[in-house]
């Protein structure tokens, strides 16, 4: 199908028919106004959710991270804890007298009177 070719006619001048072309002329000025403001709505609209979405999406990565960074600190922290019970047991045990004795003697080689010592190697020791 062939679009229909504008044809040049010649405008009748009466008042009937300026009035006619002055609101064909202000609602086709209106239209295009309409076009315009649904477009740079439209574009204001795409922008903003853009912003949106990119806003989103970086708080979703820093978020992630955090989570990543919490579960590490967790296990640390556990870490930590099952460090001070051993620690709090190691004290416990250094206040008492026979404890410091016995690691005195392993340590330290020391002895009471008349006690001797021996050491064996660690690498021969007996297998049964």
């Amino acid at each position: 199908m062939e679009a229909p070719k504008k044809r040049n006619v010649a405008r009748i001048r009466n008042e009937y028919a300026e009035s006619k072309y002055y609101t064909e002329e202000l609602a086709s000025k209106k239209r295009k106004a309409l076009a315009r403001r649904l477009a740079t709505f439209s574009l204001l609209a795409v922008l903003f959710a853009f912003f949106m979405i990119s806003s989103i999406y970086s708080r979703a990565e820093a978020l992630d991270e955090k989570k990543a960074e919490k579960i590490m600190l967790e296990k640390k922290l556990s870490e930590l804890n099952r460090e001070r019970d051993i620690l709090n047991e190691e004290i416990i045990k250094l206040n008492d007298d026979e404890y410091i004795a016995k690691l005195a003697r392993k340590e330290y080689f020391l002895s009471d009177k008349g006690e001797i010592i021996f050491t064996l190697p660690e690498g021969k020791k007996k297998e049964k």
